[in-house]
């Protein structure tokens, strides 16, 4: 989606916003890591660790890679796995 403001205009006005958005990760993560035992074996965090990764990547998609990486593989048999009919 194009844009009418400018690069510099959009981290201007969104600025703030992002860099709560990243400390509220990082305190997160540390709340994680502070805990009694261990979650570094979760797949959830494995997740985590790829999308933050990710978010240093120079390219246009980041949004629809970490979405792909947070969600479940196809199921041709959802309806039933679901129990939708």
């Amino acid at each position: 989606m194009s844009s009418s403001l400018s690069a510099q205009q959009i981290l201007d006005r969104d600025f703030l916003e992002n860099r709560a958005k990243i400390l509220e990760l990082a305190a997160a993560l540390d709340r994680i890591e502070r805990a009694a035992g261990s979650a570094r074996d979760d797949p959830r965090m494995e997740q985590m660790r790829q999308s933050i990764a990710l978010l240093n990547e120079p390219t246009d998609n980041r949004a629809e890679q970490v979405q792909r990486i947070f969600s479940l593989p196809y199921a041709s048999n959802w309806k039933v796995q679901y129990e939708i009919s």
